[in-house]
C-alpha cells in the first residue's frame, strides 16, 4: 500500500513512541505523593515545551483530547459576542457555531478557498466579538490570511481564533501564534499520539469553563491528564517545527511530480483545488472522481480521501468545495492525497499511475 492520507493521521514516530514509552510514572499528575509528583513534572515539561515552540505562556497552553474539542472549546467559550466563522472551516467550528451563547455567522470564500479581508472587515458588526478562520484548510491546503484578519478583528476589539491542526507541519507556528489570540493544534498530525491537543489562549483572553469536576487546566478542563499523551506530543510539535523546511521541499516536490503526471495526462478533465497551499497537500477534482474512484484507489493499493477522515461516512458533498462556488456534484468528486516526510518519490509517481490507472 501507497500511503497519502497523511492530512488524515500521521504514523506514530519512533522518537514520540520512545519518549512515551520512557514516561514510567503512572502516578495521577494531581495526587501529592512522589508517584504524582514525578508525573506532574513530566506534564509541566511538555507544556513548558510546547510553549516554547510557540513562543507564549505555559499557563496559555490547555491541554485537550484532541483538535475537535479544542476547536469546540474556542467557538463555544472564548470571549463575548456574536463569532464569524469561515465557511471552510472544519465541522468541528461550525458545528460548534450554533452552541455559542450569541451563536454565529459563516464568512464566504472565492472560488479559491481563500477569506477576503475586505469582505470580513465589511462583516464586522459591533456585537461580534470572535472571528474564527483556520490556518490551513484541511481540505485543499489552502492557506488563509490569518494575520491580516487578526488586524481586523483588533481593530474592532475582536479576537482571533486559528484552527492550525493541518499548518502544524507546515507553518510556522510561533508566528501565527504572534497574531491569533488563540489557535487549537492536535498531536496526531504531526507524528504524535492520538487522542491529544491543545488549545492555547492569551492571557487576558476571556475562556469560559469546557469541563467542571475537577481543578486541571486551571480549572476549566477537569479530567486526569493524559501524562504520557502530552510528553509524545510535546515531542512531536518540536519534531515537527524544527524539520519544517525540509518537510516543505519534500512534500512540495512531491506533490508537483504528482500533479505534473495526473494534470498533464487529463487536461481539462481534472483539476486541482484551492490556490496559496501548503506543499504537503493535493486536492483533485475528477470528471470520474467520487466514492467509486476511493473504493479503486484502495483496491489498487493507494490510500487517499474524499476530504477530512471524520466525515468520511457521510456521503455528502463537500462544504468546502460547495462554499468555493462548486456545483453538488463537482463537490462530490474531489479526492484529497496527502504527502508525508516518509513518502518516497517512487511512491508518488507510482501513486499518480495508480490515478490514471483508476480513472480509465
Amino acid at each position: 500500500m501507497i500511503y497519502l492520507d497523511y492530512a488524515a493521521t500521521a504514523p506514530l514516530l519512533p522518537e514520540v513512541r520512545r519518549a512515551m514509552y520512557e514516561t514510567e510514572d503512572f502516578g495521577n499528575p494531581d495526587s501529592l505523593h512522589a508517584y504524582g509528583r514525578r508525573a506532574a513534572k513530566n506534564v509541566t515539561e511538555a507544556r513548558d515545551k510546547i510553549a516554547g515552540i510557540l513562543g507564549v505562556r505555559p499557563a496559555e497552553v490547555f491541554f485537550t483530547s484532541g483538535g475537535t474539542e479544542a476547536d469546540n472549546w474556542a467557538v463555544r467559550q472564548m470571549g463575548r459576542g456574536k463569532a464569524l466563522a469561515s465557511s471552510v472551516e472544519h465541522a468541528a467550528v461550525l458545528s460548534a457555531l450554533p452552541l455559542r451563547p450569541s451563536a454565529g455567522e459563516t464568512l464566504p470564500v472565492g472560488e479559491d478557498g481563500l477569506v477576503d479581508p475586505g469582505t470580513a472587515e465589511a462583516s464586522m458588526s459591533e456585537d461580534v466579538g470572535l472571528i474564527c478562520v483556520m490556518a490551513v484548510n484541511n481540505e485543499t491546503g489552502c492557506i488563509q490570511p490569518v494575520e491580516e484578519l487578526a488586524r481586523i478583528a483588533h481593530a474592532r476589539g475582536a479576537f482571533l481564533f486559528s484552527d492550525c491542526v493541518q499548518a502544524a507541519p507546515s507553518q510556522d507556528l510561533a508566528a501565527i501564534a504572534r497574531h491569533a489570540d488563540a489557535i487549537s493544534l492536535s498531536a496526531h498530525k504531526v507524528g504524535g499520539p492520538k487522542g491529544v491537543g491543545a488549545l492555547v489562549v492569551k492571557k487576558g483572553v476571556p475562556l469560559g469553563r469546557l469541563i467542571a469536576g475537577g481543578e486541571q487546566e486551571r480549572g476549566l478542563r477537569g479530567g486526569t491528564v493524559n501524562v504520557a499523551g502530552v510528553v509524545g506530543f510535546a515531542c512531536a510539535l518540536e519534531l515537527a517545527q524544527a524539520n519544517r523546511a525540509a518537510f516543505c521541499a519534500h512534500t512540495g516536490r512531491l506533490r508537483g511530480l504528482f500533479e505534473r503526471r495526473i494534470l498533464g495526462e487529463l487536461g481539462p478533465r481534472a483539476r486541482a483545488d484551492g490556490e496559496n497551499r501548503a506543499p504537503n497537500i493535493s486536492h483533485l477534482t475528477f470528471e470520474g472522481g467520487g466514492e467509486a474512484l476511493l473504493g479503486r484507489l484502495d483496491l489498487s493499493g493507494l490510500a487517499a480521501s474524499g476530504g477530512a477522515a471524520c466525515s468520511a461516512h457521510a456521503s455528502l458533498p463537500s462544504h468546502v468545495l460547495l462554499a468555493m462556488g462548486r456545483t453538488t456534484e463537482e463537490a462530490k468528486r474531489g479526492v484529497r492525497f496527502s504527502f508525508g516526510a516518509e513518502t518516497t518519490e517512487e511512491e508518488a509517481l507510482r501513486a499518480a499511475e495508480i490515478v490514471l490507472h483508476c480513472l480509465k
